[in-house]
């Protein structure tokens, strides 16, 4: 197994919405137990918490986080008004401006630009007219946070240089490959998991794309994982499962955190960390009657 400077670690977050909440009490855990990372990669939901924690992987940092994610409402992601619906019907581009997310980076964030970040930081968003990944390494975090969680038709593609992005997840779900090429020898993954437990669809059309979008993450991190180079080291913190709600409802962070957090000291208490496995959660799978 590499070592010294030849295994550099890296932080990998993935996206998912809401379920974001998840992270947080990963993140909790990891930190408690003094896990650390040489650099962060995230995309979409996964690019705000790799953030928060690229601040500083203290428990004091930790708790800031879960303080902000306890508070979150869905207004405060996504702001959808009478006139943004009305303008959506008109235009027929997106449902809402990314201010609501640029707003709570703003305040809450303890750096403005990525490249000011105590542990390296590197966000994940898409080119909208190339559809290649573009890795975000300086430069305005608001602004790199904020296109890499435009979800296509609900967000804006924000404007970064002579570049129109989208969320990050459309290339980069669980951008692996990407920590991969930036160097890392040795991948902690934090998945946010999908909703396997349902009894019928979301409502309501962002809802449905957001678990189709969490279906696609999972998805895609196993056929990466899958075909991973054997001299990577990895260690997949396992997503919670059986596993309802939706990514779009926020009113449920709290309980997402806590039962996150125990999962995860669980797992690492079970040797986890050590562990180069791909857990059977982010296989497809569902908990109706007579189905696997």
């Amino acid at each position: 197994m590499p070592s010294g400077t030849d295994r550099r670690t890296a932080l990998v977050l993935a996206g998912g919405g809401s379920f974001g909440a998840v992270q947080v009490g990963m993140l909790k855990a990891l930190v408690a137990v003094g896990v650390t990372a040489d650099f962060v990669v995230g995309s979409s939901v996964g690019a705000i918490n790799g953030a928060y924690y690229a601040a500083a992987a203290t428990v004091e940092n930790m708790a800031r986080l879960e303080t902000l994610w306890r508070g979150i409402t869905r207004n405060d992601v996504f702001p959808v008004s009478w006139r943004s619906m009305l303008g959506f019907a008109a235009r027929r581009d997106f449902l809402s401006a990314s201010h609501g997310i640029r707003n709570l980076i703003e305040r809450n964030l303890p750096y403005r630009d990525l490249e000011d970040a105590p542990i390296p930081i590197h966000i994940i968003a898409t080119d909208l007219f190339s559809g290649e990944a573009v890795i975000l390494s300086q430069g305005n975090a608001a602004d790199a946070i904020a296109a890499s969680c435009a979800i296509p038709v609900a967000f804006a593609p924000v404007s970064i240089g002579d570049r129109f992005l989208i969320d990050g997840a459309v290339t980069s779900n669980t951008p692996v490959r990407v920590a991969v090429g930036l160097g890392a020898r040795r991948l902690i993954v934090l998945p946010t998991g999908f909703a396997c437990n349902l009894d019928t669809p979301p409502r309501g059309a962002v809802a449905n794309g957001l678990h189709a979008l969490t279906l696609l993450i999972a998805r895609q991190l196993v056929r990466e994982l899958d075909t991973l180079a054997s001299d990577i080291d990895y260690a997949i913190v396992p997503s919670l499962c059986p596993l309802a709600g939706s990514a779009y409802d926020f009113t449920h962070t709290a309980a997402l955190i806590d039962d996150a957090e125990t999962s995860t000291l669980a797992w690492i208490e079970a040797g986890g960390l050590s562990a180069r496995v791909v857990p059977d959660q982010l296989r497809a799978h569902s908990h109706h009657s007579g189905k696997v």
